[in-house]
Protein backbone atom coordinates (compact mmCIF):
# COMPACT_ATOMS: atom_id res chain seq x y z
CA UNK A 1 0.00 0.00 0.00
CA UNK A 2 1.10 3.29 -0.89
CA UNK A 3 1.97 5.71 2.13
CA UNK A 4 -0.49 8.06 2.06
CA UNK A 5 1.98 10.72 4.22
CA UNK A 6 5.55 10.29 2.62
CA UNK A 7 6.65 13.60 2.82
CA UNK A 8 10.24 14.93 2.84
CA UNK A 9 10.15 17.51 5.23
CA UNK A 10 10.19 16.97 9.36
CA UNK A 11 10.27 19.39 11.87
CA UNK A 12 13.84 20.71 13.13
CA UNK A 13 13.92 21.57 16.78
CA UNK A 14 14.97 25.24 16.25
CA UNK A 15 12.80 28.23 17.19
CA UNK A 16 11.31 28.84 13.78
CA UNK A 17 12.36 26.55 10.65
CA UNK A 18 11.52 22.90 8.97
CA UNK A 19 14.37 21.89 7.89
CA UNK A 20 14.34 19.07 4.88
CA UNK A 21 15.70 15.49 6.10
CA UNK A 22 14.55 12.28 4.59
CA UNK A 23 10.62 10.95 6.43
CA UNK A 24 9.64 7.19 6.37
CA UNK A 25 7.33 6.53 4.38
CA UNK A 26 5.62 3.94 6.29
CA UNK A 27 4.53 6.19 8.99
CA UNK A 28 2.29 9.38 8.96
CA UNK A 29 3.40 12.77 10.34
CA UNK A 30 6.10 11.90 12.46
CA UNK A 31 6.15 13.84 15.56
CA UNK A 32 9.40 15.61 16.92
CA UNK A 33 11.46 13.23 18.92
CA UNK A 34 12.65 15.87 21.92
CA UNK A 35 11.94 19.37 21.87
CA UNK A 36 13.68 22.25 20.40
CA UNK A 37 17.05 23.67 22.22
CA UNK A 38 17.09 26.79 22.66
CA UNK A 39 19.81 26.77 24.69
CA UNK A 40 22.72 28.25 22.48
CA UNK A 41 20.26 31.32 20.76
CA UNK A 42 19.22 31.44 24.85
CA UNK A 43 22.99 31.37 25.62
CA UNK A 44 24.14 33.94 22.72
CA UNK A 45 21.45 36.16 24.35
CA UNK A 46 22.56 36.20 27.35
CA UNK A 47 26.16 36.67 26.86
CA UNK A 48 24.71 40.04 25.03
CA UNK A 49 23.06 40.98 27.69
CA UNK A 50 25.66 40.17 30.21
CA UNK A 51 28.58 41.90 28.42
CA UNK A 52 26.46 44.09 26.29
CA UNK A 53 24.17 45.63 29.05
CA UNK A 54 26.30 45.69 32.38
CA UNK A 55 29.29 46.77 30.78
CA UNK A 56 27.05 49.86 28.88
CA UNK A 57 25.88 50.91 32.02
CA UNK A 58 28.83 51.09 33.50
CA UNK A 59 30.49 52.70 30.90
CA UNK A 60 27.78 55.54 30.63
CA UNK A 61 28.02 55.52 34.44
CA UNK A 62 31.09 56.79 34.30
CA UNK A 63 30.91 59.08 31.18
CA UNK A 64 28.68 61.54 32.95
CA UNK A 65 30.11 65.07 33.92
CA UNK A 66 30.55 65.14 37.32
CA UNK A 67 29.83 69.00 37.17
CA UNK A 68 26.33 68.51 36.07
CA UNK A 69 23.60 69.17 38.61
CA UNK A 70 21.46 66.39 40.07
CA UNK A 71 18.43 66.77 38.04
CA UNK A 72 20.49 66.72 35.00
CA UNK A 73 22.36 63.64 36.27
CA UNK A 74 19.47 61.63 36.91
CA UNK A 75 17.73 62.31 33.48
CA UNK A 76 21.16 61.58 31.60
CA UNK A 77 21.25 58.39 33.57
CA UNK A 78 17.36 57.74 32.83
CA UNK A 79 17.61 58.10 29.40
CA UNK A 80 20.93 56.06 29.09
CA UNK A 81 18.72 53.22 30.99
CA UNK A 82 16.05 53.29 28.75
CA UNK A 83 18.03 52.82 25.78
CA UNK A 84 19.77 49.74 27.68
CA UNK A 85 16.47 48.70 28.54
CA UNK A 86 15.65 48.80 24.87
CA UNK A 87 18.54 47.13 23.35
CA UNK A 88 18.05 43.82 26.11
CA UNK A 89 14.25 43.70 24.92
CA UNK A 90 14.97 44.06 21.42
CA UNK A 91 17.58 40.60 21.90
CA UNK A 92 14.90 39.03 24.35
CA UNK A 93 11.65 39.53 22.12
CA UNK A 94 10.63 38.36 18.87
CA UNK A 95 8.09 41.52 18.83
CA UNK A 96 8.83 44.66 16.41
CA UNK A 97 10.68 47.51 17.97
CA UNK A 98 9.76 50.67 15.78
CA UNK A 99 9.28 48.17 12.69
CA UNK A 100 12.78 47.37 12.14
CA UNK A 101 12.15 43.97 12.34
CA UNK A 102 10.59 43.92 8.92
CA UNK A 103 13.96 44.17 7.28
CA UNK A 104 15.65 40.78 8.61
CA UNK A 105 12.53 38.81 9.44
CA UNK A 106 12.21 36.29 6.79
CA UNK A 107 8.35 35.37 5.30
CA UNK A 108 8.99 31.63 7.13
CA UNK A 109 9.49 33.00 10.62
CA UNK A 110 6.45 35.47 10.09
CA UNK A 111 3.96 32.63 8.89
CA UNK A 112 5.71 29.83 11.22
CA UNK A 113 6.21 31.89 14.54
CA UNK A 114 2.88 33.86 14.69
CA UNK A 115 0.26 32.25 16.29
CA UNK A 116 -2.14 33.56 14.20
CA UNK A 117 -0.81 32.82 10.45
CA UNK A 118 -4.59 33.63 9.27
CA UNK A 119 -4.29 29.88 7.93
CA UNK A 120 -8.32 28.92 6.89
CA UNK A 121 -8.99 25.97 9.81
CA UNK A 122 -12.41 24.84 8.11
CA UNK A 123 -13.30 23.66 5.01
CA UNK A 124 -15.69 26.11 4.24
CA UNK A 125 -13.54 29.01 4.64
CA UNK A 126 -10.62 27.82 2.53
CA UNK A 127 -13.15 26.83 -0.38
CA UNK A 128 -14.30 30.02 -0.01
CA UNK A 129 -10.97 32.01 -0.09
CA UNK A 130 -9.87 29.49 -3.28
CA UNK A 131 -12.85 30.92 -5.59
CA UNK A 132 -11.01 33.17 -8.71
CA UNK A 133 -13.67 35.73 -8.51
CA UNK A 134 -13.72 39.78 -9.12
CA UNK A 135 -11.18 41.91 -6.81
CA UNK A 136 -14.40 43.67 -5.54
CA UNK A 137 -15.92 40.92 -4.06
CA UNK A 138 -12.69 39.44 -2.55
CA UNK A 139 -12.32 43.06 -0.69
CA UNK A 140 -16.25 42.72 0.58
CA UNK A 141 -15.06 38.82 1.72
CA UNK A 142 -11.69 39.93 3.66
CA UNK A 143 -13.95 42.59 5.22
CA UNK A 144 -16.31 40.31 6.71
CA UNK A 145 -13.48 37.50 7.41
CA UNK A 146 -11.89 39.95 9.82
CA UNK A 147 -15.08 39.94 11.93
CA UNK A 148 -14.89 36.60 12.24
CA UNK A 149 -11.65 37.26 14.81
CA UNK A 150 -12.97 40.15 16.42
CA UNK A 151 -15.90 37.40 17.52
CA UNK A 152 -13.22 35.55 19.30
CA UNK A 153 -12.12 38.11 21.72
CA UNK A 154 -13.78 37.23 25.01
CA UNK A 155 -14.98 40.10 26.77
CA UNK A 156 -15.43 43.65 25.08
CA UNK A 157 -16.08 42.68 21.41
CA UNK A 158 -14.63 45.60 19.40
CA UNK A 159 -18.31 46.72 17.88
CA UNK A 160 -17.22 49.35 16.40
CA UNK A 161 -14.49 47.94 14.38
CA UNK A 162 -16.67 45.85 13.31
CA UNK A 163 -19.42 48.15 12.00
CA UNK A 164 -16.57 49.70 10.11
CA UNK A 165 -15.85 46.27 8.51
CA UNK A 166 -19.30 45.67 7.56
CA UNK A 167 -19.76 49.63 6.13
CA UNK A 168 -16.67 49.21 3.92
CA UNK A 169 -18.08 45.81 2.53
CA UNK A 170 -21.43 47.50 1.79
CA UNK A 171 -19.28 50.63 0.25
CA UNK A 172 -17.60 48.89 -2.30
CA UNK A 173 -20.92 46.56 -2.96
CA UNK A 174 -22.96 49.30 -3.50
CA UNK A 175 -19.88 51.80 -5.40
CA UNK A 176 -19.32 48.64 -7.61
CA UNK A 177 -22.43 47.16 -8.23
CA UNK A 178 -21.96 47.36 -12.07
CA UNK A 179 -18.49 45.49 -11.93
CA UNK A 180 -19.63 43.19 -9.87
CA UNK A 181 -22.41 42.02 -11.65
CA UNK A 182 -20.64 42.59 -15.38
CA UNK A 183 -18.04 39.40 -13.80
CA UNK A 184 -21.51 37.24 -14.33
CA UNK A 185 -22.09 35.37 -17.34
CA UNK A 186 -24.99 36.58 -18.88
CA UNK A 187 -27.29 32.93 -18.59
CA UNK A 188 -26.44 33.72 -14.86
CA UNK A 189 -27.22 37.68 -14.54
CA UNK A 190 -30.39 37.08 -13.07
CA UNK A 191 -29.74 34.83 -10.38
CA UNK A 192 -26.68 37.16 -9.99
CA UNK A 193 -28.85 39.93 -9.49
CA UNK A 194 -31.32 38.09 -6.96
CA UNK A 195 -28.15 37.65 -4.89
CA UNK A 196 -26.69 41.02 -5.05
CA UNK A 197 -30.02 42.24 -3.65
CA UNK A 198 -30.05 39.75 -1.21
CA UNK A 199 -26.48 40.62 -0.15
CA UNK A 200 -27.50 43.88 0.52
CA UNK A 201 -31.20 44.34 1.89
CA UNK A 202 -31.95 40.37 2.69
CA UNK A 203 -32.33 38.91 5.57
CA UNK A 204 -28.85 38.11 5.76
CA UNK A 205 -27.65 41.11 4.33
CA UNK A 206 -25.21 43.60 5.64
CA UNK A 207 -27.81 46.28 6.13
CA UNK A 208 -29.41 43.33 8.50
CA UNK A 209 -25.63 42.34 9.77
CA UNK A 210 -24.93 46.31 10.89
CA UNK A 211 -28.62 46.55 12.66
CA UNK A 212 -27.11 43.34 14.55
CA UNK A 213 -24.18 44.34 15.48
CA UNK A 214 -26.02 47.73 16.92
CA UNK A 215 -27.70 45.12 19.35
CA UNK A 216 -24.39 44.04 20.34
CA UNK A 217 -25.56 40.44 20.26
CA UNK A 218 -22.67 37.96 19.62
CA UNK A 219 -25.07 35.36 18.71
CA UNK A 220 -26.80 37.41 15.72
CA UNK A 221 -23.83 38.61 14.61
CA UNK A 222 -22.53 35.61 14.31
CA UNK A 223 -25.30 33.96 12.07
CA UNK A 224 -25.70 37.80 10.41
CA UNK A 225 -21.81 37.16 9.22
CA UNK A 226 -22.18 33.42 8.16
CA UNK A 227 -25.41 34.29 5.98
CA UNK A 228 -23.36 36.89 4.37
CA UNK A 229 -20.35 35.08 3.63
CA UNK A 230 -22.47 32.40 2.42
CA UNK A 231 -24.07 34.77 -0.62
CA UNK A 232 -20.73 36.25 -0.50
CA UNK A 233 -19.78 32.50 -1.45
CA UNK A 234 -22.66 32.24 -3.91
CA UNK A 235 -21.92 35.32 -6.06
CA UNK A 236 -18.26 34.73 -6.54
CA UNK A 237 -18.72 30.83 -7.85
CA UNK A 238 -21.54 32.76 -10.81
CA UNK A 239 -18.49 35.09 -11.60
CA UNK A 240 -15.79 32.05 -11.46
CA UNK A 241 -17.36 30.11 -14.30
CA UNK A 242 -14.09 28.09 -15.41
CA UNK A 243 -10.69 28.11 -14.59
CA UNK A 244 -8.74 31.39 -14.49
CA UNK A 245 -5.62 29.67 -16.02
CA UNK A 246 -4.34 27.73 -18.81
CA UNK A 247 -3.20 24.24 -18.02
CA UNK A 248 0.09 22.90 -19.26
CA UNK A 249 0.45 21.23 -22.73
CA UNK A 250 1.94 18.20 -21.50
CA UNK A 251 -1.43 17.37 -18.65
CA UNK A 252 -3.92 18.29 -21.44
CA UNK A 253 -4.82 14.91 -22.06
CA UNK A 254 -5.86 14.24 -18.05
CA UNK A 255 -9.77 14.57 -16.94
CA UNK A 256 -10.24 17.88 -15.26
CA UNK A 257 -12.74 19.43 -13.31
CA UNK A 258 -13.14 23.22 -14.33
CA UNK A 259 -15.13 24.28 -11.42
CA UNK A 260 -16.19 22.48 -7.95
CA UNK A 261 -18.08 19.42 -7.40
CA UNK A 262 -19.73 17.95 -4.33
CA UNK A 263 -19.15 14.21 -3.80
CA UNK A 264 -21.14 12.13 -1.65
CA UNK A 265 -20.02 8.94 -0.13
CA UNK A 266 -21.74 6.45 2.00
CA UNK A 267 -19.95 4.31 4.93
CA UNK A 268 -20.90 1.34 5.98
CA UNK A 269 -19.56 -0.48 9.68
CA UNK A 270 -17.25 -3.80 8.85
CA UNK A 271 -17.66 -5.64 12.03
CA UNK A 272 -21.80 -4.52 12.64
CA UNK A 273 -21.53 -1.37 14.71
CA UNK A 274 -23.33 1.58 14.60
CA UNK A 275 -22.42 4.96 13.42
CA UNK A 276 -23.29 7.34 16.68
CA UNK A 277 -25.55 10.43 15.30
CA UNK A 278 -24.14 14.05 15.71
CA UNK A 279 -26.77 14.66 18.30
CA UNK A 280 -29.11 12.60 19.51
CA UNK A 281 -30.93 10.48 17.04
CA UNK A 282 -30.80 6.30 16.35
CA UNK A 283 -27.69 4.63 15.65
CA UNK A 284 -27.02 3.73 12.28
CA UNK A 285 -25.05 0.57 10.37
CA UNK A 286 -24.11 3.35 7.75
CA UNK A 287 -23.26 7.27 7.32
CA UNK A 288 -23.52 9.58 4.79
CA UNK A 289 -20.32 12.15 4.49
CA UNK A 290 -20.51 15.01 1.50
CA UNK A 291 -17.26 16.58 0.32
CA UNK A 292 -16.51 19.46 -2.22
CA UNK A 293 -13.52 19.13 -4.49
CA UNK A 294 -11.90 22.43 -5.82
CA UNK A 295 -11.61 22.23 -9.59
CA UNK A 296 -10.30 25.92 -9.86
CA UNK A 297 -6.51 24.87 -7.86
CA UNK A 298 -6.48 21.12 -8.43
CA UNK A 299 -7.93 21.03 -11.47
CA UNK A 300 -6.28 17.28 -12.52
CA UNK A 301 -6.06 15.66 -9.03
CA UNK A 302 -10.03 16.88 -8.47
CA UNK A 303 -10.82 15.59 -12.28
CA UNK A 304 -9.12 12.48 -12.01
CA UNK A 305 -10.97 11.74 -8.80
CA UNK A 306 -14.54 12.46 -10.45
CA UNK A 307 -13.67 10.20 -12.88
CA UNK A 308 -12.90 7.63 -10.39
CA UNK A 309 -16.27 8.30 -8.77
CA UNK A 310 -18.23 7.96 -11.59
CA UNK A 311 -17.59 4.79 -12.44
CA UNK A 312 -17.80 3.47 -9.40
CA UNK A 313 -13.85 3.01 -8.62
CA UNK A 314 -14.88 3.33 -4.76
CA UNK A 315 -17.83 1.44 -4.28
CA UNK A 316 -17.07 -1.42 -1.90
CA UNK A 317 -13.77 0.25 -0.84
CA UNK A 318 -12.32 -0.66 2.42
CA UNK A 319 -10.69 2.02 4.45
CA UNK A 320 -7.90 2.13 6.62
CA UNK A 321 -7.40 3.86 9.66
CA UNK A 322 -3.61 5.57 10.18
CA UNK A 323 -2.29 8.23 12.50
CA UNK A 324 -4.33 11.39 11.26
CA UNK A 325 -5.69 9.87 8.43
CA UNK A 326 -8.33 7.81 7.27
CA UNK A 327 -7.21 5.97 3.71
CA UNK A 328 -8.43 4.10 0.81
CA UNK A 329 -7.19 0.80 0.35
CA UNK A 330 -4.70 0.13 -2.48
CA UNK A 331 -7.53 -0.28 -5.34
CA UNK A 332 -4.45 -0.69 -8.32
CA UNK A 333 -5.43 -3.21 -10.35
CA UNK A 334 -9.88 -2.53 -9.81
CA UNK A 335 -9.83 0.29 -12.33
CA UNK A 336 -8.17 1.78 -14.97
CA UNK A 337 -6.64 4.86 -13.73
CA UNK A 338 -3.34 7.24 -14.09
CA UNK A 339 -0.61 9.05 -11.30
CA UNK A 340 -1.72 13.03 -11.55
CA UNK A 341 1.64 14.63 -11.30
CA UNK A 342 1.33 16.29 -7.85
CA UNK A 343 -0.81 19.11 -8.15
CA UNK A 344 -0.55 22.40 -5.22
CA UNK A 345 -1.67 25.62 -5.57
CA UNK A 346 0.67 28.41 -3.63
CA UNK A 347 -1.26 31.42 -2.00
CA UNK A 348 -0.86 34.39 -3.53
CA UNK A 349 -0.48 32.44 -7.11
CA UNK A 350 -3.13 31.85 -10.04
CA UNK A 351 -1.75 28.72 -11.20
CA UNK A 352 -0.99 25.20 -9.59
CA UNK A 353 2.80 24.01 -9.49
CA UNK A 354 3.04 20.62 -10.51
CA UNK A 355 5.51 18.15 -9.16
CA UNK A 356 6.62 20.62 -7.07
CA UNK A 357 6.30 20.16 -3.31
CA UNK A 358 5.83 23.63 -1.58
CA UNK A 359 8.44 24.85 0.76
CA UNK A 360 6.38 25.66 3.99
CA UNK A 361 10.08 27.10 5.55
CA UNK A 362 10.80 29.39 2.91
CA UNK A 363 7.03 30.91 3.76
CA UNK A 364 5.04 29.12 1.28
CA UNK A 365 1.31 28.22 2.15
CA UNK A 366 -1.33 26.48 -0.06
CA UNK A 367 -4.73 27.84 -1.33
CA UNK A 368 -6.01 24.37 0.08
CA UNK A 369 -4.08 23.38 3.06
CA UNK A 370 -4.07 20.34 4.29
CA UNK A 371 -4.11 21.81 8.30
CA UNK A 372 -8.02 21.40 8.41
CA UNK A 373 -9.79 17.80 10.00
CA UNK A 374 -11.44 17.04 7.06
CA UNK A 375 -9.32 17.88 4.20
CA UNK A 376 -9.47 15.52 1.16
CA UNK A 377 -6.02 14.32 -0.82
CA UNK A 378 -3.71 12.06 -2.79
CA UNK A 379 -1.79 9.58 -1.62
CA UNK A 380 1.35 9.55 -2.95
CA UNK A 381 2.61 7.41 -5.64
CA UNK A 382 4.74 4.26 -4.76
CA UNK A 383 7.46 4.48 -7.60
CA UNK A 384 7.68 8.83 -6.51
CA UNK A 385 6.60 11.38 -4.27
CA UNK A 386 6.21 14.06 -7.45
CA UNK A 387 3.22 11.90 -8.31
CA UNK A 388 -0.04 11.09 -6.11
CA UNK A 389 -1.80 7.73 -6.38
CA UNK A 390 -3.58 6.59 -9.01
CA UNK A 391 -6.29 5.51 -6.84
CA UNK A 392 -5.72 5.91 -3.29
CA UNK A 393 -6.87 8.82 -1.45
CA UNK A 394 -7.44 10.11 2.37
CA UNK A 395 -9.54 12.25 4.45
CA UNK A 396 -7.13 14.10 7.02
CA UNK A 397 -8.06 14.36 10.54
CA UNK A 398 -6.07 17.62 11.53
CA UNK A 399 -5.04 17.77 15.25
CA UNK A 400 -3.40 20.61 16.44
CA UNK A 401 -1.77 19.03 19.28
CA UNK A 402 0.32 17.13 16.56
CA UNK A 403 1.05 20.07 14.63
CA UNK A 404 3.89 22.09 14.04
CA UNK A 405 4.55 25.61 14.89
CA UNK A 406 2.37 28.26 13.71
CA UNK A 407 -0.06 25.06 13.91
CA UNK A 408 1.12 23.60 10.43
CA UNK A 409 0.65 20.07 9.53
CA UNK A 410 4.28 18.68 9.44
CA UNK A 411 3.41 17.78 6.04
CA UNK A 412 2.14 20.98 4.79
CA UNK A 413 2.41 21.24 1.18
CA UNK A 414 3.31 18.25 0.14
CA UNK A 415 0.35 16.82 -1.36
CA UNK A 416 -2.55 17.19 -3.31
CA UNK A 417 -5.13 18.82 -1.42
CA UNK A 418 -9.01 18.73 -3.83
CA UNK A 419 -11.31 18.82 -1.23
CA UNK A 420 -12.81 19.28 2.02
CA UNK A 421 -15.21 17.06 4.04
CA UNK A 422 -18.37 19.55 4.59
CA UNK A 423 -20.88 17.50 5.99
CA UNK A 424 -20.45 14.41 8.27
CA UNK A 425 -17.88 14.91 9.95
CA UNK A 426 -18.60 14.27 12.92
CA UNK A 427 -18.71 10.94 11.19
CA UNK A 428 -14.89 10.95 9.94
CA UNK A 429 -13.75 10.25 13.74
CA UNK A 430 -15.44 6.80 14.25
CA UNK A 431 -14.19 5.37 10.79
CA UNK A 432 -12.27 2.03 11.86
CA UNK A 433 -10.49 0.08 9.70
CA UNK A 434 -12.36 -2.30 8.07
CA UNK A 435 -15.37 0.00 7.03
CA UNK A 436 -16.71 0.19 3.85
CA UNK A 437 -17.33 2.77 1.02
CA UNK A 438 -20.70 1.59 0.32
CA UNK A 439 -21.51 4.14 -2.81
CA UNK A 440 -19.36 6.74 -3.90
CA UNK A 441 -21.45 9.31 -6.17
CA UNK A 442 -21.14 12.82 -7.55
CA UNK A 443 -23.72 14.44 -7.42
CA UNK A 444 -22.81 17.82 -8.46
CA UNK A 445 -20.35 19.13 -11.14
CA UNK A 446 -20.80 16.40 -13.74
CA UNK A 447 -21.08 19.44 -16.13
CA UNK A 448 -18.05 20.97 -15.22
CA UNK A 449 -16.13 17.70 -15.49
CA UNK A 450 -14.26 17.60 -19.38
CA UNK A 451 -12.98 14.02 -19.91
CA UNK A 452 -10.44 14.06 -23.07
CA UNK A 453 -10.83 11.96 -26.18
CA UNK A 454 -7.48 10.50 -25.41
CA UNK A 455 -7.21 7.44 -23.48
CA UNK A 456 -5.41 6.33 -20.64
CA UNK A 457 -2.51 4.64 -21.80
CA UNK A 458 -2.00 8.15 -23.89
CA UNK A 459 -1.97 9.93 -20.54
CA UNK A 460 0.88 7.11 -19.50
CA UNK A 461 2.83 7.90 -22.11
CA UNK A 462 2.87 11.23 -21.87
CA UNK A 463 3.81 10.77 -18.00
Amino acid sequence: MASPLSSSTVVSHRIFFLNPSPLNRKFLFVKPKSPFNRTNSGDFRMQCSKNGTKEHIHSCNSSIDSKLNPFEDGSKNLEKLVATILIFVQFWSPLPLLGLDSAYISPAEAVLYSPDTKVPRTGELALRRAIPANPSMKIIQASLEDISYLLRIPQRKPYGTMESNVKKALKVAIDDKDKILASIPADLKDKGSELYATLIDGKGGLQALITSIKKQDPDKVSLGLAASLDTVADLELLQASGLSFLLPQQYLNYPRLAGRGTVEITIEKGDGSTFSAAAGGDQRKSATIQIVIDGYSAPLTAGNFAKLVTSGAYDGAKLNTVNQAVITEDGSGKVESVSVPLEVMPSGQFEPLYRTPLSVQDGELPVLPLSVYGAVAMAHSETSDEYSSPYQFFFYLYDKRNSGLGGLSFDEGQFSVFGYTTAGKNILGQIKTGDIIKSAKLIEGQDRLILPAQNNNNINSST
